[in-house]
């Protein structure tokens, strides 16, 4: 393989397209890297990258020892959205062969939303449609000074329809409608006040001590504690809180006060000592 890890707690699908359009690698303590490797094409989109993008997503799903997952661009960006060669092939596909690629992207991000681990976009450079649909898939995403986000589809006589789920719960139905309907790039103050991004650090140097933060702050927690808590925000919100939410949020408490990891956790905490999962 092109991409080894540094331990083996991932192992890398033997496929051209992800060596070739996607890098993952590993650290010893459960951080994962994912970087869209298209610096030549300011990382667009096309159905290879889509597809090594939904197979690492399927691959780091299971992987056992994996605690974080970072999600940036090689080069100068993030993802300048679609490729326009694709989008030129797209353009002589009929309907059904449109909507069958379309179910891909929103497939591959659908997948990276369901990452039981907690995801983080690092963002660096333009963040365009689907690169933008990206970033509002991660649980956090953090952004440059220098980066710059557009959902421009209308101005291509299209609509930013697969990415939409992810991009309306991050900032909200009615901002989402003044920035698919206009189409217009906001940078990354503004990314931040709207919510699509939850920081915005002078350079790229910075997210080093980001990650250092984050590998710190996860590794105090349980991993199966993390994605179930991911899991509850995901079934619980925009619910209505009545008697049946009640009693599924006592169902889901006390399952995990019984669980392993509640047990281990809980204990440590008595005991004045580190939980397993810490040490």
């Amino acid at each position: 393989m092109t991409n080894p890890i540094a331990d083996p707690l991932v192992e890398i699908p033997d496929t051209d397209a992800l060596s070739k359009f996607v890098v993952l690698e590993a650290t010893q303590d459960g951080i994962a890297t994912v970087t869209i490797n298209r610096p030549d094409k300011k990382n667009a989109f096309n159905s290879e990258v889509i597809g090594a993008l939904h197979e690492t997503f399927e691959t780091l799903k299971d992987a056992d020892g994996v605690r974080l997952v970072f999600l940036t661009g090689a080069g100068d960006a993030f993802s300048a959205g679609a490729d326009l060669d694709w989008m030129r092939s797209a353009a002589d596909w009929s309907e059904s062969d449109n909507r069958e690629d379309a179910m891909a992207l929103a497939v591959m991000l659908k997948a990276l939303h369901d990452l039981p681990q907690l995801t983080v976009a690092l963002i660096d450079g333009p963040a365009f449609g689907g690169g933008a649909g990206l970033a509002a898939a991660c649980d956090m995403a953090i952004a440059t000074e220098r980066s710059l986000f557009a959902f421009s589809e209308v101005k291509l006589g299209l609509t930013p329809a697969t990415i939409s789920p992810y991009v309306i719960r991050a900032i909200g139905p009615r901002t989402a409608t003044l920035l698919f309907a206009t189409g217009r790039a906001f940078k990354a103050d503004e990314a931040l006040k709207i919510g699509l991004v939850q920081e915005v650090v002078a350079d790229a140097a910075a997210f080093e001590a980001i990650r250092a933060d984050l590998t710190a702050a996860i590794k105090l927690c349980a991993p199966g504690a993390v994605a179930d808590a991911k899991e509850l925000v995901a079934d619980i919100e925009g619910a209505e809180i009545d008697h049946g939410m009640m009693e599924e949020t006592a169902r889901r408490i006390a399952a995990r006060r019984v669980s392993e990891e509640g047990q281990e956790g809980v204990r440590a905490f008595l005991e004045k000592r580190k939980p397993g999962w810490a040490e």
